[in-house]
């Protein structure tokens, strides 16, 4: 190869997305292609040529704030001997990684990029070029399916650790009218850990969801934000909420944070 020739591959692959690497695969077989159409048709198309178990994954840039270093997994953290230098600032991206079987998705899970993968025997099919926007519309369909409690949970969870616009504005949208109480439950708490100014409005609203679980939720979620935010809401909540158990929960909370203005909540309540 030429000199010009390696100085221009050098600069194509400085400038190719980090999500379009590929990830190190163990104990099983990487089919690899780009997709052509969107993440949700490519799966299904996958999924109805595929007779027995597999896999199907790809690379997404990750929620700068939920960056950690090291290999680690949506069911844990898996710690390893290292031979390489710790990255300190964590990679830019995570895989996604959906275990299919009978024709549906049974299982999904989040990796970090740095993790090489055991596919136990099977095939896993890697798409390059899925966008971010794309993968979380995927999740989202898949969160309100109808499947399991923990297929749900995962595919909004795996939804919040997406370093997108639009995975914040989903989770705010299943927040508010998901098509059950897990999965409103569940993107309460992503909404509080990352949606911002908006997440007190989305939280507020939520305090008034026809599930009684899903209001205790909610109350919870106020707890993730910062304390100059949750705690005068869990105050609020307490004093005035017309639901026995969410004034309960908002006091329990309040008790765990030893916050002084908390504190003081309570000496007035014992004093009346």
């Amino acid at each position: 190869m030429s000199a010009c020739a390696r100085v221009a591959l050098a600069v194509a692959l400085a400038a190719t997305p980090a999500f379009a690497q590929t990830p190190s695969v163990v104990n099983g077989t990487l089919e690899s292609r780009a997709v052509s159409q969107t993440v949700e048709r490519e799966a299904a198309a996958i999924i109805a040529r595929v007779p027995g178990p597999a896999w199907i994954g790809y690379a997404v840039p990750v929620n700068r704030g939920d960056q950690e270093s090291g290999c680690w997994s949506g069911d844990g953290f898996t710690r390893r001997a290292r031979a390489a230098p710790l990255k300190l600032e964590g990679p830019n991206t995570i895989f996604v990684l959906y275990r299919i079987e009978s024709g549906a998705v049974q299982r999904i899970r989040i990796a970090a990029s740095e993790c090489p993968l055991d596919a136990g025997g099977l095939t896993l099919h890697w798409l390059t070029g899925v966008g971010a926007a794309d993968s979380v519309d995927w999740l989202k369909a898949l969160a309100e399916r109808g499947g399991s409690r923990r297929l749900a949970n995962n595919a909004t969870m795996a939804i919040a650790l997406h370093g997108d616009a639009h995975a914040t504005d989903t989770l705010l949208a299943l927040a508010r009218s998901g098509t059950n109480g897990d999965v409103r439950g569940t993107a309460l708490f992503w909404v509080a850990q990352r949606a911002g100014d908006k997440a007190v409005g989305t939280i507020t609203q939520a305090l008034e969801d026809p599930e009684t679980e899903v209001r205790k939720k909610a109350v919870f979620a106020l707890t993730q934000l910062p304390k100059d935010e949750g705690v005068p809401k869990l105050i609020e909540i307490a004093r005035s909420h017309r639901d026995t158990e969410v004034r309960r929960q908002a006091m329990f909370w309040l008790g765990q944070s030893g916050d002084p203005r908390a504190l003081a909540f309570f000496e007035q309540v014992l004093s009346q």
